[in-house]
């Protein structure tokens, strides 16, 4: 059986920085889905209803066994409340006053849909801040830098000087966690720089 072809719902350019790390080869089809919570809908079964769903959503433009479809949800959870992307931005100090001194979870779920077959991995990382100044939160927010992001804050742009520790997957708080990802497509054979593809 040759290896499919692989798709990215999502048209973030963090994870398919991410995905080019990993040296596959693969287009992007973004799902564009309804991303609401439902109520009393726990942050990691939020996570993994909303990857299966758009790995779901563009299988379907797919059909047969020639495409495997990548898909994943990124959330940012304080006390066990999913933080959004900052709507405007007294939003947006108020997201960075909760996480201002204290830890907070980032779960991602990752989604591999082919032949109507879904694998899934959920990764959770504990990240640390340090106390943030209005000042700060100010001045972080008057550049572009949070604006389409989860929890208001990007690790890998000028909010990495806010992380006192982290535990767990780094790029798993970026938007894609780079060792469950490429162990899902090792699995279905889809080659990478570091797995090439299999005859």
């Amino acid at each position: 059986m040759s290896a499919p072809q692989l798709v990215l719902a999502s048209a973030s350019p963090r994870r398919r920085e991410l995905l080019d790390q990993l040296g596959a080869r693969y287009t992007c089809d973004p799902a564009a889905i309804d991303e609401s919570g439902r109520p009393g809908e726990p942050a990691a079964k939020y996570v993994a209803r909303i990857a299966r769903e758009k790995a779901l959503r563009v299988a379907a433009r797919y059909p047969g066994n020639s495409h495997a479809v990548l898909a994943a949800d990124t959330a940012v959870v304080v006390d066990g409340e999913v933080l959004g992307k900052p709507r405007d931005h007294f939003d947006g100090l108020d997201i960075l006053a909760r996480l201002s001194g204290r830890s907070h979870l980032v779960l991602t779920a990752v989604c591999l849909a082919r032949a109507g077959k879904l694998s899934a991995e959920l990764v959770e990382t504990c990240v640390e801040f340090i106390t943030l100044t209005p000042q700060l939160c100010e001045t972080y927010l008057a550049t572009d830098e949070p604006w389409d992001k989860a929890g208001a804050y990007a690790i890998q742009g000028l909010a990495g000087a806010f992380v006192r520790s982290i535990r767990g997957s780094y790029s798993n708080v970026v938007g894609l966690p780079l060792c469950e990802t490429w162990q899902l497509l090792n699995a279905h054979g889809i080659a990478t720089r570091l797995a090439p593809a299999r005859d």
